[in-house]
């Protein structure tokens, strides 16, 4: 499923450009433009990540923050337009996960989403994936197909995880590299597809089902059906 963001901004254009380069992106976003509805929003929505301004009307975005903090843990992009060492320090010893200055570039800030929800998406110890016949136990690190076991490297199995993270969505190979190896991994995208290979020989092949699908020229899906 799309990550669902939350974006509180009162600046009306902004927030429609940062809305549609993020639907742009894959992402489901709603939004609030003061910071009482963005708080009611945040409590009672099931968001994964939330992009806070600080200069809010109603109630200020560290205002929102320290609230919020009481009973969530939902990751926090603040958007700021000071460049105080201050209101930085403030904002993450109140709980924010990040901070961007204003103005900033689009690709600093879909970046920086990147690599907060790839913080915060570490197997859950009860998780349990699942497409067609085959299930993910990320607890105990275990694939299964019709009950038998799948035996899967760690790389593969990472590479598993984020793909059924996001079945239905398509996933680039520079998403995949990203955040299955690292950023700073020099080996191209071609070792995607090599590690696509090992899957599908291991998955697909073995037990005769289209799990991992093709999207030429953008990436790889994963789809239930």
């Amino acid at each position: 499923m799309a990550a669902k963001i939350l974006l509180i901004e009162d600046e009306a254009k902004l927030a429609r450009f940062v809305e549609l380069e993020l639907c742009y992106e894959g992402y489901s976003v709603t939004k609030a433009f003061d910071g009482r509805t963005g708080m009611e929003l945040a409590m009672s929505g099931d968001f994964d990540l939330i992009l806070l301004d600080i200069l809010l009307p109603e109630l200020s975005g560290m205002e929102v923050l320290r609230r919020l903090r009481r009973s969530s843990s939902v990751p926090v992009i603040m958007l700021t337009a000071r460049d105080s060492v201050t209101d930085k320090v403030a904002g993450l010893d109140l709980g924010a996960d990040d901070y961007v200055t204003k103005p900033f570039a689009i690709e600093e800030l879909l970046a920086r989403i990147r690599t907060t929800l790839r913080k915060n998406s570490a197997p859950q110890d009860n998780e349990i994936l699942s497409a067609l016949n085959l299930q993910l136990d990320a607890k105990r690190h275990l694939v299964t197909v019709d009950g038998e076991i799948v035996e899967l490297t760690k790389r593969e199995f990472d590479l598993l995880y984020f793909l059924l993270k996001n079945k239905g969505l398509v996933v680039s190979r520079e998403a995949l590299l990203e955040n299955v190896w690292d950023i700073n991994f020099d080996g191209g995208t071609n070792a995607i597809d090599v590690y696509i290979r090992f899957l599908r020989g291991k998955i697909d092949e073995a037990y005769n089902i289209k799990l991992i699908h093709t999207v030429r020229g953008v990436g790889y899906v994963i789809k239930d059906e």
